[in-house]
């Protein structure tokens, strides 16, 4: 099977994304790297990809020669990574979608509801794929929680507790690490700070799971650390658009928290609870029934949990296969258009410019909720809104 062209702007030498997106995008073999505007530097980011193996004609200096001379080739890329800081991900996105070329980006999507609204417009128009890499719906038990809620198995879900909490960025003395001083700079982070980081991959998780979406929501953001314009803690209630209510909390200053992404789920017959720190078992607990441990890998899971399984059960897998299930989705689907065949139903799991855009009027309802005192705050976005479900 001939490989897609893929090409990645951002993620450059020294970037905590940039291997994670290469080695994912290698994983299976769905892909070869051809083409990348690597760094905000022209020079580095040419010599960087150059050293990547990409040829020197496709080491671009930045994203504009790279749109320019991908996008009449006839070996044109059929998927861009974008994994560049927030404010510019907009711009680069609608461009490479309005060449017709699929993209794949880093979250937040944009950091204004307008923006995302306007890129969910353009996939549409264009017929390109926008993907948004909320990469840890990628895990097989996480599929295996959507697919047991689906199938009825916690009946009606009542509520679902989340978090994405870390301590990483707890040290004062650490305001100027260019690694973490652009996440809480409203000129390239947004509104947001810690939300808008990690946040939203808690909130996805819980929409992803229960197959809801944000209908309304109360915010409590902080600056634990005074200097940073920014939050780095947050704590927010969600009302969701089938009736479960989310609790939500995350932080960048929980010292002790080792990327504390972890979900439970409570429902009418039982409970589910999963942690990212150890991705290969989800505790099921029956009403008044005594807790099971479900291990990836075993028999009788879901098909979608066996398809992002990639080794036996008692190996780990971890981040980068959850990854790169994202990326083998995409690979699908976008070998199906140009085969003018159907995808492999299950290959409908990534994340798409719509989950994007409900991640960015969340941030907006947010941010807009803690600065009113926590007041109850409409997270739909103006395209989405319609009437409650009966």
């Amino acid at each position: 099977m001939a490989r897609l062209n893929w090409g990645m702007i951002g993620g450059g030498e020294g970037s905590q994304i940039g291997p994670v997106h290469r080695i994912c995008a290698a994983l299976d073999g769905h892909y070869n790297m051809v083409a990348g505007a690597l760094d905000a530097d022209p020079a580095s980011g040419k010599a960087f990809a150059q050293r990547l193996g990409i040829a020197a004609d496709r080491a671009y200096g930045d994203w504009r020669e790279m749109l320019v001379g991908e996008r009449h080739r006839p070996d044109r890329l059929d998927l861009v990574t974008v994994a560049t800081p927030n404010a510019t991900h907009y711009a680069i996105t609608k461009a490479f979608l309005e060449a017709g070329i699929n993209v794949l980006c880093e979250k937040p999507m944009t950091v204004t509801v307008e923006e995302a609204e306007d890129i969910v417009a353009t996939a549409a128009r264009t017929g390109a794929i926008c993907a948004v890499n909320y990469g840890y719906t990628g895990y097989p038990l996480v599929r295996h929680m959507r697919s047991m809620v689906a199938r009825g198995d916690l009946g009606k879900v009542r509520l679902i507790v989340v978090e994405f909490s870390h301590g990483f960025h707890a040290d004062a003395a650490d305001a100027d690490n260019p690694r973490m001083r652009w996440r809480y700079d409203p000129a390239q982070a947004g509104i947001s700070g810690q939300f808008a980081d990690c946040g939203i991959h808690a909130l996805h998780m819980a929409s992803y799971v229960s197959a809801q979406n944000a209908k309304d929501l109360a915010a409590d953001f902080v600056s634990a650390i005074p200097s940073r314009v920014l939050e780095d803690d947050a704590m927010v209630n969600v009302r969701m658009d089938g009736g479960t209510r989310v609790r939500l909390w995350t932080s960048s200053v929980a010292v002790g928290s080792f990327h504390g992404l972890n979900i439970r789920v409570f429902g009418e017959k039982g409970g589910l609870r999963w942690a990212q720190q150890w991705p290969d078992q989800l505790h099921w607990t029956p009403v008044n029934g005594r807790t099971e441990v479900i291990e990836r890998g075993a028999s009788n899971l879901s098909a979608e949990a066996d398809r992002a399984t990639r080794i036996a059960a008692g190996h780990s897998e971890g981040m980068l296969v959850a990854f790169a299930n994202i990326y083998a989705d995409l690979a699908e689907v976008i070998r199906a258009r140009r085969d003018g065949r159907p995808p492999d139903p299950l290959a409908g799991h990534y994340p798409t410019a719509s989950d994007g855009l409900r991640s960015i009027a969340a941030i907006r309802a947010a941010v807009e909720s803690s600065s009113r005192g926590g007041e109850w705050t409409d997270a739909r976005p103006p395209s989405m809104l319609r009437a409650d479900p009966v």
